[in-house]
């Protein structure tokens, strides 16, 4: 409560900053302005937050009466966030926020503002938060777009519309199983889209990774924040060495030097994570370009060093990860190595 104004004692003018009011009122009955301000907008908050939410798993229009003859305020996608006002036989009435999801809850992105449209759609696609196995069916219909992705012919967009499915389940049911794979998920098809976009400027092919764009790390580090020491959040930790990797190597030691210790750094640290036998290949396959790299540079001593390395990585993933196809992969190494085939230069990987 601010008192910003007093005509000669009584009355006083008190504007209650939290509804934006000016009144005039005893100086008894100011503070009791402010509390009256402080319950309607705890009242407002609560009944925002006990509204209903929800996405579409099937594109629907967005109309501006309950009736399919009425104007087209546009189109609702799969995946976008609905807020249900109220319903009405078949037809929902919602506000409709057409953006992509955020990359945190603190996000604010000015490039990307809000588009938020109040409408109704039939609710037939409609899944909130209330509907039985929500979670299951909003992932569901995920896994779908990102397998129509995959397809040469698939559905337009199916990329979006599954990074937003995925990202709903997690947004929606944050107690649900599903949760930490859908958001893994929905981060993983960003960070797929980024990189390509990333790894095709001509800046891709600068040796040090700072001289190249990055890859937004947010959905990443959200994973590994919301759900740490799962694998999901080892699977998100695997992929924030994109960053740091090198684009060409122009022949010297030092960027695959660099790139097998961290790769081998997160293998140790990430002992359980399902990218483990791959980090150790990959850390492995550095060590065996190396061989060959150092001989150039003619350090014979490394080059010896690094082979009995990779020899060693690579005989680790035979030993740890039987079962696995990096297995199959570190003997064809392992067999390359002893028999001297170089994996770097002419005879490459």
């Amino acid at each position: 409560m601010i008192v910003i104004g007093r005509g000669g004692g009584y009355p006083l003018k008190c504007r209650n900053s939290y509804l934006g009011l000016v009144v005039e009122l005893t100086s008894k009955f100011c503070s009791r302005f402010a509390i009256v301000g402080v319950v309607i907008l705890l009242s407002v908050a609560s009944a925002l937050a006990d509204a209903q939410r929800g996405t579409l798993v099937h594109e629907a229009t967005l109309h501006v009466a309950p009736n399919e003859d009425a104007a087209k305020l546009g189109q609702a996608g799969r995946g976008h966030e609905l807020i249900v006002i109220e319903s009405s036989r078949d037809w929902v009435h919602v506000e409709a926020l057409l953006t992509e999801p955020r990359k945190s809850d603190s996000d604010d992105d000015e490039e990307h503002p809000s588009k938020t449209v109040t409408g109704w759609v039939m609710g037939k696609a409609l899944v909130t938060t209330a509907t039985p196995n929500g979670d299951k069916i909003i992932f569901g219909e995920a896994a779908d777009s990102e397998d129509q992705a995959s397809r040469r012919r698939g559905r337009r967009d199916a990329a979006q519309d599954a990074m937003r499915l995925y990202y709903r389940v997690y947004d929606l049911f944050p107690s649900s199983p599903l949760a930490g794979e859908a958001l893994y998920r929905a981060a993983d098809i960003r960070w797929q889209m980024e990189r390509s976009d990333v790894m095709t400027r001509p800046s891709a092919r600068e040796r040090d990774a700072y001289l190249r764009g990055a890859i937004d790390e947010e959905w990443m580090k959200l994973v590994i924040k919301k759900f740490p020491g799962s694998k999901w959040a080892d699977l998100a930790a695997f992929h924030l060495i994109d960053n740091k990797l090198c684009g060409d190597w122009q022949g010297a030691s030092k960027c695959p030097e660099k790139e097998a210790d961290t790769y081998e750094k997160y293998a140790n640290d990430h002992a359980q994570s399902p990218a483990a036998p791959e980090a150790l290949y990959d850390a492995a396959w550095r060590r065996s370009a190396l061989i060959e790299i150092f001989k150039t540079e003619l350090n014979q001593k490394k080059a010896e060093e690094t082979k009995n390395r990779a020899l060693s990585l690579a005989q680790k993933i035979v030993s740890q990860f039987p079962q696995s196809d990096w297995s199959l992969r570190a003997q064809r190494l392992i067999f390359y190595i002893q028999q001297g085939v170089p994996t770097y230069g002419n005879v490459t990987e």
